[in-house]
């Protein structure tokens, strides 16, 4: 790969995590109200991931979206002014942290309820087929959600019907504040589609070249017309499930030794000096930026209009 296209990535990622960390000072600070659930430590996933995506892909997660779109290549400043409620916000204030949305980009949120997304993202796949323009849809969920009932129906359907669905499965170890061992039958997630017929393949989800190669490899499985299939990601949050979760249910030592061994962020800048050559100041002036480009975001969303009541039933479908 070339370094300028490593250094692009490099600045997602950092972008990404530069985002979430201003958005929860503006949470703190009382300018981001409700639920806000964040991405730091997971950035390689997304990054990784929508790297290989097509324009005319579908994406859908769940209500930790922030960073797929940052990466789709929606501007900060609009998912920022999202969070803060703001008639300038992406889904015009409406949608809040949890239920953006932006068909430019064909990302279609952004779902607050768990599993959910693994649903719709199937009906998204099923329209790819039908329409025949060789898009696939990039399915992002938990491991929370994998225990779902809807996504095995999903699955099944995804199967029985040959569709281009790529089912990505952000393994981050904890459903909110419930462990794997806990909450997973035989402690693992990479047999859950062999009973449909679905192959699983599974990556370092802390290290984003190995996200871009396995993911490249599930994509082109799908766009090829061979059917669904199941990209388990091996990563971890940093933060609590949500802004208002203190995470006191893991030893922080976890966290820091995860933080110290595998960070994504860290593992990539050392890649950039030791195998590219790339000086440490440029990646600093990078990283300059990002928290630049992001204190710009906070100050557009804090200084932006709330929705006026008389836009309450505007972009709204009403029966």
């Amino acid at each position: 790969m070339h370094s300028d296209d490593v250094l692009n990535l490099f600045r997602k990622m950092v972008e990404a995590r530069r985002f979430e960390e201003k958005a929860a000072e503006l949470y703190t600070q009382g300018h981001i109200r409700g639920f806000c659930h964040l991405y730091i430590g997971q950035e390689a996933v997304a990054t990784g991931v929508l790297h290989n995506s097509l324009a005319l892909d579908s994406v859908i997660t769940s209500y930790r979206d922030h960073a797929h779109m940052l990466i789709l290549g929606v501007g900060p400043k609009v998912i920022m002014a999202e969070l803060c409620g703001k008639s300038t916000g992406c889904s015009n204030g409406k949608g809040g942290s949890m239920h953006m949305y932006n068909r430019q980009f064909n990302f279609y949120g952004g779902n607050g309820i768990v599993g959910a997304q693994v649903s719709i993202g199937t009906g998204l796949a099923l329209a790819h087929k039908h329409k025949g323009d060789g898009g696939v849809a990039l399915i992002f969920y938990g491991d929370g959600a994998a225990n779902q009932g809807q996504v095995y129906e999903s699955f099944n359907m995804a199967a029985l019907w040959n569709l281009p669905a790529v089912y990505i499965v952000e393994n981050n170890h904890y459903a909110l504040g419930t462990s794997m061992p806990r909450a997973v039958a035989g402690n693992s997630l990479l047999n859950r589609g062999d009973p449909f017929g679905i192959p699983t393949i599974s990556a370092d989800g802390m290290d984003v070249f190995d996200v871009i190669e396995k993911s490249k490899e599930a994509i082109e499985y799908a766009r090829d017309g061979r059917g669904p299939v199941i990209l388990h990601m091996d990563t971890y949050r940093y933060r609590g499930h949500s802004m208002s979760d203190p995470g006191t249910y893991r030893p922080r030592s976890e966290v820091e030794q995860i933080k110290r061994e595998r960070d994504p962020i860290m593992r990539m800048r050392n890649e950039l000096i030791e195998a590219y050559g790339v000086a440490l100041e440029e990646l600093e002036r990078i990283e300059s930026e990002a928290e630049e480009i992001m204190e710009k975001a906070a100050q557009f969303a804090i200084n932006s209009a709330e929705p006026e009541e008389t836009d309450l039933g505007k972009d709204v479908i009403l029966s």
